[in-house]
This record gives C-alpha cells, sequence and structure tokens, in this order.
C-alpha cells in the first residue's frame, strides 16, 4: 500500500518520506518528492498514449503505485531509469510521492536496462523498438538478443531491417499508413533505394505504388543464372543463402521459403561475372556461345551490347537464325507436370496421358541429342542477353558462307541497301516486309474493334463463351498479376513459352484452359481491388460488395469477428458515456 507524504517548504528536508526492505533482495524502497525526479532526456522511449496514461492515473489514484519506479542520483536530484509511464501517470493523478527504488548505474548500463525494460513492454512503438534492437545488436549477438526479450531470431531480424528504414519510411510506419510487413521489404533495400522509391510516391503514401517498385527491384534466386550457394563467385561477398538481403532470412517476407534478392547491385555484380565466365569458358572449350538473340531484335540496345563485348573478346557471333540448335531435353515426371499444371483441375488419368505422351517426346528428343555430334553439331552454351540464364546444348551453322559475311556489329536494318550483300538484302526486305504486316495488323485489329463495339457486343444477351473467358483470362493475368503473385500463385501459368510466338501461346493456353483458372483470376482481382485507409465496408461500393460477398463462404468466421469489435465498441461507447455523464454533472455544478 501506498503511504503519502506531507509535502514541506524547507530546502533541508529529506526526500525520503518512507521506506520498506525487501529482505529477499536487501534493495531499500523509498518515497521520493515528484518534483526532485526528473525524465531522462536519453530515454529510448519517445511516445506515450494520452488515454492509457489517463487511465493509469485513474487506477493509481483507487489502488496507488504497486510497482515502484527505478531512479538513479545526479546531483542532489533523481533521475528515471524505469518507470517513466508510472512517474508521468503519477502526476496526472495527483501524487506528492512515489515509491522508488534507487540503484547506482554506469552510462552504458542505463541505456542497456532502458532499452530491454522498453522492449520487454506489449505496446512498444515499431521503429522505436526497431532503433533500440539495433542499439543492443551493437553489443550482443542476434540470438542473445532474442532469448533476453523472448523473441525469436526472426522477429529480432526484422526489427534490424525495420532500423534501416530512412525516416521518412517510418514517418509512415508511425501513422499507421504503411505496415510492418511492406516496411521490412522497403527496409531490405540500402538507403539510396529507398530514397529513390520515397521520391517516386511522393507526399501521399502509396501501398501499390511501394509493391511494384519492390517488385520491379527485386530478383527471384531461384531463377538467377549463378550458383546461390556459391561463396566465392564474388569476393569478398559470400553465398546469396545466408545474405541478410535475401528475404528468406529475414522472417518470409514474400512467402515461405521464398528467396528474393534486394540488394540490386550485388545481383548484378554475380550475374556479369556469369557472362565473363561463359566468354572465359568459351574460349577455353572452342565452343559455340549462343545469345538468344534473333535478327529481327538484333538493333535492341542491350542486344547490340551483349553482341559487341562478345567480338571483344574474340567470339564470333552466331545469332538463332543462324544456328539449329538442340538443348538437352529434360525427362518429364508426373510431379513436373502435377506442378506445371497446378492450376487446372485435371483428373489422374488426364495427367498420366500427358505424361505419357511427354515421356514419347522426351526419348525422341533424347536419342536426337545424343546422336548430335555424329550428324555434324558442334558443343554450345546458349544464354538469355538479359538474365544470362544458360543451357548446354548442340549447334550447327545453317549457311557458313552467309554468317560470315554478316556484320551484327551494324545491323541489317540500319545499313543502306547498297552497303549490303545480296543474301542481307533478303534479309532487309523480309523485314520489311513484316514490319508492313505488323503495321497492316495493326490497322485491322484497331478496325474489327470499332466495330465489334458499334455492332452492340455489350449488349448481347448471352453467357459468356469458353473462348470470351479465355480473353478475359489472359487479359487479367497480363494488367492485374505483378510479379511477385506470379511467381506466387501463377508460375508456369503459359507453360514453357521461350520458343513459341504469341499466336503459339494462345493457342497451347487454350487447348489447356479450365474454367477453374478464369475463376481463380477473378477472386484474385476482388481481392486487390478493395480499398483501406478511409474506406471501409459500410462507405465504400467496392468493399461492400466484396464483404458481402464473403459472407457466402466465411460467414462463421466474419460473425465471429465482427462479435469481437461490436464488443469493443460497446465498452468504448460505455466509457464515452460515462464521461459525458461526469462532465454534465460538473457543468450543472458549476451553475
Amino acid at each position: 500500500m501506498t503511504t503519502r507524504a506531507k509535502s514541506t517548504k524547507t530546502n533541508a528536508s529529506k526526500a525520503v518520506v518512507k521506506k520498506a526492505k525487501v529482505d529477499a533482495l536487501r534493495i531499500e524502497i523509498v518515497h521520493l518528492e515528484i518534483q526532485r525526479i526528473q525524465s531522462d532526456l536519453d530515454q529510448p522511449r519517445k511516445t506515450f498514449d494520452e488515454k492509457l496514461l489517463i487511465e493509469l492515473a485513474e487506477s493509481i489514484k483507487a489502488h496507488g503505485v504497486l510497482q515502484p519506479i527505478t531512479v538513479r542520483p545526479s546531483g542532489g536530484n533523481y533521475i528515471i531509469v524505469m518507470g517513466e509511464r508510472r512517474f508521468r501517470a503519477s502526476k496526472l493523478a495527483g501524487l506528492e510521492t512515489i515509491p522508488c527504488m534507487v540503484k547506482e548505474y554506469s552510462g552504458n548500463d542505463i541505456m542497456e536496462v532502458q532499452i530491454i525494460e522498453n522492449l520487454q513492454r506489449q505496446d512498444v512503438e515499431p521503429t522505436e523498438e526497431a532503433e533500440a534492437i539495433a542499439y543492443l545488436s551493437e553489443k550482443y549477438e542476434l540470438s542473445e538478443i532474442a532469448r533476453r526479450l523472448g523473441r525469436t531470431d526472426h522477429f529480432i531480424r526484422q526489427r534490424l531491417k525495420l532500423a534501416g528504414l530512412i525516416e521518412g519510411f517510418k514517418h509512415f510506419v508511425r501513422s499507421g499508413e504503411m505496415s510492418l510487413k511492406q516496411a521490412v521489404k522497403v527496409g531490405l533495400f540500402e538507403p539510396q533505394e529507398q530514397a529513390l522509391m520515397l521520391e517516386s510516391i511522393g507526399e501521399d503514401f502509396n501501398a501499390y505504388l511501394i509493391d511494384r517498385l519492390i517488385q520491379e527491384q527485386s530478383f527471384d534466386l531461384e531463377r538467377a543464372p549463378f550458383n546461390v550457394e556459391n561463396k566465392s563467385l564474388i569476393e569478398n561477398v559470400g553465398a546469396c543463402v545466408t545474405c541478410s538481403f535475401n528475404a528468406a532470412n529475414q522472417g518470409h517476407l514474400f512467402e515461405e521459403g521464398k528467396m528474393i534478392c534486394t540488394k540490386a547491385i550485388c545481383y548484378e555484380t554475380k550475374k556479369r561475372k556469369v557472362f565473363t565466365n561463359l566468354i572465359e569458358q568459351a574460349k577455353q572449350e572452342n565452343i559455340l556461345l549462343i545469345p538468344e538473340i534473333r535478327k529481327y531484335w538484333v538493333s535492341d540496345q542491350n542486344n547490340q551490347l551483349i553482341i559487341s563485348e562478345l567480338e571483344k573478346n574474340g567470339i564470333k557471333v552466331y545469332l538463332l537464325d543462324d544456328l539449329e540448335v538442340i538443348e538437352k531435353p529434360e525427362e518429364p515426371t508426373l510431379e513436373l507436370l502435377k506442378e506445371k499444371y497446378r492450376h487446372y483441375d485435371y483428373t489422374d488419368e488426364e495427367l498420366q496421358e500427358d505424361l505419357d505422351e511427354a515421356l514419347k517426346e522426351y526419348q525422341e528428343e533424347h536419342q536426337t541429342y545424343n546422336s548430335a555430334i555424329d550428324n555434324g553439331f558442334v558443343k554450345g552454351i546458349v544464354f538469355h542477353p538479359e538474365t544470362y540464364r544458360y543451357k548446354e546444348c548442340y549447334a550447327m551453322i545453317k549457311d557458313v558462307e552467309a554468317s560470315d559475311s554478316s556484320s551484327h556489329a551494324i545491323p541489317v536494318s540500319e545499313r543502306k541497301m547498297a552497303d549490303c550483300t545480296p543474301e542481307e538484302q533478303i534479309i532487309k526486305i523480309k523485314e520489311r516486309e513484316q514490319r508492313k504486316q505488323h503495321i497492316e495488323n495493326n490497322k485491322l485489329f484497331e478496325q474489327v474493334s470499332s466495330e465489334i463495339r458499334e455492332a452492340g457486343y455489350l449488349d448481347l444477351d448471352k453467357a459468356l463463351s469458353k473462348d470470351e473467358m479465355i480473353a478475359m483470362t489472359i487479359s487479367l493475368f497480363e494488367n492485374n498479376v505483378g510479379y511477385i503473385q506470379q511467381q506466387k500463385y501463377y508460375l508456369e501459368f503459359f507453360g514453357n513459352t521461350l520458343k513459341m510466338s504469341k499466336e503459339e501461346i494462345y493457342k497451347d493456353f487454350r487447348t489447356h484452359f479450365k474454367k477453374e483458372m478464369f475463376n481463380k483470376l477473378i477472386r484474385f482481382l476482388l481481392i486487390k481491388q478493395v480499398h483501406f485507409g478511409e474506406s471501409n465496408h459500410t462507405n465504400n461500393l467496392t468493399n461492400i460488395a466484396f464483404y458481402q460477398a464473403m459472407k457466402g463462404f466465411y460467414k462463421a468466421k466474419m460473425e465471429s469477428t465482427e462479435q469481437e469489435f461490436e464488443k469493443e465498441t460497446q465498452t468504448r461507447a460505455e466509457r464515452i458515456q460515462q464521461r459525458i455523464v461526469k462532465l454534465e454533472q460538473k457543468g450543472q455544478g458549476a451553475e
């Protein structure tokens, strides 16, 4: 029970009004005058909920301060080490003294004790918590911090990334506009990259834009052209699997076990090393190094850089059009097919039929691959000019004379007809015709689309046809599903399209189309289009429709959640009503 001391007007009055001894620990609890106690300006806790302080003050008025605060002597007065919130609430409650434990601390010990005490609270503000953990990480291993705070290693690592946010993003976290998960994702990037993101979104927070920027600057390590376990690819860099910029090491931010790199400069450096290694391998083993570039795209700036670098290193450049390429086939398995068609409602019989057909094709391709050397092919490596992902292959030059006479450094399309060989003139004529055909197709599509609109297509009173559903499915996928969502939910959506034209991709997709895929994309869009912030299920039409639709699937769970919120709302309403009644009574008394 707290004993309140009478205030004294003399400067020589004793600070100690009452002492109690805790026999087990031999720690003295003294009651000090509140006016002689000061807050620590270096206290790591900066934010205090005024509403909660008022509630604590009411409790202190009724029951006293049940747990003493901890202070340290300072020039005849005292500075708080632990218990700032209880101290502030006691002042609000009008107390003149407060129970204290007086201890001596060195400078470093004070900060550490305050940090650990604050971090063990339930209501600590996330960015303050993150900065405090970052301070402790300078002295302790992550596992030791996790043990002291009763947290997991993943939690500590995520908070350290949160501490790495620049101030602009910390402001969005403190204001509640930015979720902690998204904040930690941004914290994976270096400050310079964060600054560019912040500049891109302007003054108003935009969660969707941030997600898109994260996607654009993230790299799927499972699709990297290098071995992510290689510690020596780049000197003093280490392996990706243990890197702190690998999202899988920060608590599975993208999805469980998904390795996403957020350090662009490191990823690009390793990619570059793969390219230089391929050049060295091609020179040492005298094998063909083949960029996946066709003559139609040879004038692309990035493709020109690749071709130029190969030629500078003495590598004879052959484009895909110059060669007949046989890649090593991958043996199909039932597991691979299940993964490929996991979004389709295939029966076991249908999967087995596809597997039997795929195995026949594999045996034929494998036989062709094994006999490639005997049929005049040579060893080669084919690589993608942007990702540098590569495969071993066999290749044969289609027309040696034409290939030797071609100069890929200056594209055929950029040379005058008079400066081209007869073979190159044929290429230019074909390319021009292709371009004309492309323009004609543009005009045809535009005219047909206009005619369809005028023909009353929108007013058709018919159910959607299969082809309309296919068109809508592809449109939704192409225009609404970002890279990360594609990797998470729709991997192999179109299958292996490396050697397929757009029309071939469509035909293959149509063959394997299932209505369930359309349904899944519609549901993905429903979830994506809901609005947060100031919009909810009572004031926004999109949200209202979504909320009601979900009741058809999760009615019991939603009603349970609604009841929890209703209970909190009712409690708050009763408390407000009590305050209003008190204020009204005070008003009447004043009259």
